[in-house]
């Protein structure tokens, strides 16, 4: 085989750990393993965000990027973008029985933020 390079390959020795293991038994550690990889990713897209990725949420629930930044801005100002603005939209649509839309404008307006820092921040 001229102009192949040997591959030291310690494949054999590293894998002796797993050698005794059933299919089902390598099927469980490798979704455990998954598991380790993938849940600190998961804490950390649930526990932090950023003004623009709020506003990419917004403008998918159909806000306008000139809609989309006062809200964002209202939500920081009053230290609730960490629970998401469009969240914070949907729940002020839910208690005033207001479609998002609707409930999102006149967050831009102005009204409603008391009740939302309530929401959020009064624990309930």
């Amino acid at each position: 085989m001229k102009g192949f390079i040997k591959r030291e390959d310690d494949y054999l020795q590293r894998n002796q750990h797993l050698a005794g293991l059933t299919d089902e038994q390598l099927k469980e550690r490798f979704w455990s393993l998954v598991e380790q990889i993938v849940d600190p990713l998961l804490d950390l897209a649930q526990k932090n965000t950023s003004p623009s990725i709020e506003r990419s949420v917004l403008l998918r629930m159909g806000f306008s990027s000139l809609e989309a930044q006062p809200l964002v801005d209202g939500a920081i100002d009053r230290g609730l973008i960490g629970h998401g603005v469009g969240h914070v939209i949907y729940r002020i649509a839910k208690e005033k029985n207001l479609d998002i839309r609707t409930a999102g404008l006149e967050l831009i307006d102005g009204k409603h933020w008391d009740d939302a820092v309530k929401i959020f921040k009064g624990g309930n």
